[in-house]
């Protein structure tokens, strides 16, 4: 376990003390597989729109002036605890909503992804997910067309919250309005978010969770269809704050899931120079 002292800033954009709290870790073994077929859904949008979004200590991780958010759709093979044989594994469809971030700990700035919710056709993982493993899930049906050169995703929770649908094909180009230069920078980018922190029942502490991809490797989707009715949310995201950057896809890719220390934060207090800013 490890104590850690966050800071975050308040609506006013005022640095506030976070009190420093405990960490730990879900203790699960480390998970093996297959990446069968991971399509990352990537949305541009104004990060001064998303920075009210994000739960402290999270703040917006910046490219080229934009902030980035997105759904990652991915179909999981033969996952079994590490040292097992692969014939014991499991293959689900997941869905993840993140927003690219990053945060302050220990002095230093580190990076991954927040997750506000996570989807699986798995009943299992919608059982024990969070209690067993990081991440609670929510059970959703999802409808899959492939074929070697074109994709089609869609899916709708059960509850009624979530629903979305991509649908593209395989390109050598990412589009001419994405905020990325190139498919280098782009594929380093989201290679750099391979830390996620999840949401719980508790607003204070989220559930770490890291990927490791033993031959990371993407290329872009030319995408024809794409829709989502949290990013199409305009409560959330005003019209013009957000659009469409890439679609990027992975496949065959050997990983691993390993569990991290929980990021706990416990409710802002304000910081002795905010409280003499008041009684000034």
């Amino acid at each position: 376990m490890a104590r850690s002292l966050q800071h975050a800033p308040n609506k006013s954009g005022a640095a506030v003390a976070l009190i420093p709290s405990w960490d730990w870790a879900m203790k699960i073994p480390v998970m093996r597989g297959v990446i069968d077929r991971r399509i990352l859904v990537n949305y541009q949008v104004d990060p001064l729109v998303l920075a009210p979004l994000l739960p402290a200590p999270f703040r917006p991780k910046i490219v080229n002036g934009r902030a980035m958010v997105g759904i990652c759709l991915i179909r999981l093979k033969h996952l079994r605890p590490s040292g097992l044989p692969s014939w014991l594994g499991i293959s689900t469809e997941n869905a993840a909503h993140r927003s690219a971030v990053e945060w302050d700990a220990d002095g230093k700035v580190c990076e991954g992804v927040y997750v506000r919710r996570r989807d699986t056709d798995s009943w299992f993982n919608t059982l024990a997910g969070g209690r067993l493993f990081p991440g609670f899930h929510s059970h959703a049906r999802f409808t899959v067309e492939e074929t070697a050169e074109q994709y089609h995703v869609a899916l709708r929770s059960d509850d009624g919250v979530t629903s979305m649908v991509v649908r593209g094909r395989r390109t050598a180009q990412l589009p001419t309005t994405s905020v990325f230069r190139s498919l280098e920078e782009c594929s380093t980018f989201f290679q750099g978010g391979s830390l996620g922190y999840s949401a719980t029942a508790d607003p204070a502490r989220f559930q770490g969770l890291e990927l490791q991809c033993l031959n990371w490797q993407v290329e872009p989707l030319d995408v024809e269809e794409v829709r989502s009715s949290f990013f199409e949310d305009e409560s959330l995201f005003p019209k013009g704050s957000i659009q469409f950057d890439c679609a990027l896809l992975m496949r065959g890719i050997e990983h691993q899931w390993m569990g991290r220390s929980d990021l706990c934060c416990q409710q802002p207090v304000r910081n002795e120079k905010d409280i003499a800013a008041t009684k000034a």
